[in-house]
């Protein structure tokens, strides 16, 4: 199967799949694929049934009655009956799906938005494991069945532990967003600085250029803020209102105003649990739940510090819902009103750089370091990267590490890597060097690091003369601005 031109990237993704549909045997297969919404999952699915001549059924929110006159319409459509089947129930319809590869051949059957099938019909998933035990296999042909969704929480249950699925599948393909590099070549945006500042607001996800500003992207720096008011905070356009919509429609958020409110506190920048309850209003453990269920359906990552096993921090996955609850939930009734985007951009500037941008730059430093970065540059190959705080007891102080790179430097076990600090709008000098000297004295005296830890400096600005020099002729120390970012390792 050749790959459609129009596909951007997603090649790991195609190969699969494709491989998955064409897999030799005279058996059904199943696989599972998974991802957030608007990432493409179902132009891949789509494309791939198509290729193969398969069969593609997009589950609505409906009744089980419904749900199979669908289906049964579908699927004759596909066999090219003018008679549409008419299935009592889930058994007759997969066990008729399981009988459309009748030549031989392996066959696609795509089952799209598929939690919405087993919300109607929570016997769904038994029906389609009884459909793949071995007696109900002599008479099946070479199917393929991919079921796809969205909802992360679901998808995620639907092979794990005792669930019925559970060891049946030969694919299990998550659809990621496009990473910051990808996302840049994806908007067609060769500055690395505006594309930097597109990133903090759309992430990664296709669908935002495509659909949601039919393909309208910042022309330069000197477009950028136009291009906010004009596609983003611009109450006409889809992206306008997205942030409120993704909460809507996963299906686990009951209490939608809770989730907001929680992610308001991360986004305001309480990343620990204790200051996301203080934010709130409410006791530390009342937030267990909340926490926990906007970590299962992908809205938030729960990342454990650098060099404190009982410290952690909540950071949010979907940079657009950073930018709803920092920049346009504090001046909605303003937005709503057509032709005051221009104004409420010009106030908001500062939140923008502070609470969007600076920790987006933060976190795109860690993930070029974790993936990005030469292992000659950081002295090994790199395992995990996390940001972390380091006490300093006599001092009664501690200093926050953006960038703090574990792995192996030859030795055969986990070493400190490297440190680094990361400043969006600031030129870096000797000064930000020297703290990160302090702290890997710090992290020496603790046995953490060693003299051989490397310092990296992240600037989004750029670095003095003097600084550049020193980092010339050493290489433990790094310099990285945002050429390198998006460029090189």
């Amino acid at each position: 199967m050749i790959k459609p031109i129009e596909m951007f990237d997603r090649d790991f993704e195609w190969a699969e799949l494709t491989r998955f549909a064409g897999a030799p045997g005279p058996r059904a297969m199943l696989g599972v694929v998974s991802g957030r919404r608007r990432q493409g999952k179902t132009f891949l699915l789509d494309a791939v049934a198509r290729a193969g001549g398969g069969f593609m059924f997009t589950a609505t929110e409906t009744t089980e009655t419904d749900a199979l006159h669908q289906f049964g319409v579908a699927l004759a459509a596909h066999r090219g009956q003018s008679t549409p089947f008419r299935f009592a129930h889930w058994d007759e319809a997969i066990t008729e799906l399981m009988h459309i590869a009748h030549g031989g051949e392996p066959v696609v059957a795509v089952i799209d938005e598929f939690p919405f099938l087993a919300k109607a019909s929570p016997a769904l998933p038994s029906i389609i494991q009884r459909a793949l035990d071995p007696t109900a296999q002599r008479t099946n042909t070479p199917v393929r069945l991919l079921l796809c969704g969205s909802a992360l929480s679901f998808m995620g249950k639907l092979l794990a532990g005792n669930a019925p699925l559970r060891g049946r599948a030969g694919l299990e393909l998550v659809v990621p967003t496009l990473d910051f590099r990808l996302a840049a070549e994806f908007w067609e945006i060769a500055d690395p600085h505006t594309a930097l500042l597109t990133h903090a607001i759309v992430g990664g996800t296709p669908a935002y250029r495509r659909e949601f500003t039919q393909g309208d992207t910042p022309a330069g720096p000197d477009d950028f803020d136009d291009w906010v008011t004009r596609a983003v905070l611009n109450p006409a356009r889809p992206l306008f209102r997205e942030a409120r919509y993704l909460l809507a429609e996963e299906p686990e958020l009951h209490d939608t105003a809770l989730y907001h409110s929680v992610l308001a506190a991360i986004a305001d920048g309480n990343t620990a649990r204790g200051g996301i309850a203080t934010y709130l209003g409410r006791k530390s453990t009342d937030l267990a739940h909340p926490l926990s269920v906007l970590q299962d359906v992908g809205m938030i990552t729960h990342e454990q510090d650098a060099f404190r096993r009982n410290r952690s921090a909540y950071r949010i996955a979907e940079p657009l819902v950073t930018f709803y609850h920092s920049v346009m939930r504090p001046a909605w009734g303003d937005l709503e009103r057509p032709g005051r985007a221009p104004a409420v951009w010009r106030r908001v500037q500062s939140a923008y750089l502070s609470k969007v941008v600076g920790p987006h730059f933060e976190q795109l430093c860690r993930e070029w370091t974790r993936w990005y970065a030469d292992p000659d540059t950081l002295g090994g190959q790199v395992d995990r990267v996390a940001a972390g705080v380091v006490n300093e007891p006599a001092a009664r102080t501690s200093h926050e590490v953006d960038v703090a790179a574990y792995g192996d430097s030859g030795t055969g076990r986990a070493v400190l890597l490297a440190i680094g600090e990361a400043k969006w709008n600031e030129t870096m000098g000797m000064d930000h060097l020297q703290r990160l000297k302090h702290i890997r004295s710090l992290l020496v005296a603790q046995g953490t690091a060693t003299e051989a830890t490397r310092l990296f400096c992240y600037s989004g600005a750029g670095f003095t003369s003097a600084l550049s020099r020193l980092a010339e002729s050493d290489p433990s120390v790094q310099l990285v601005d945002l050429a390198r970012l998006y460029q090189a390792g």
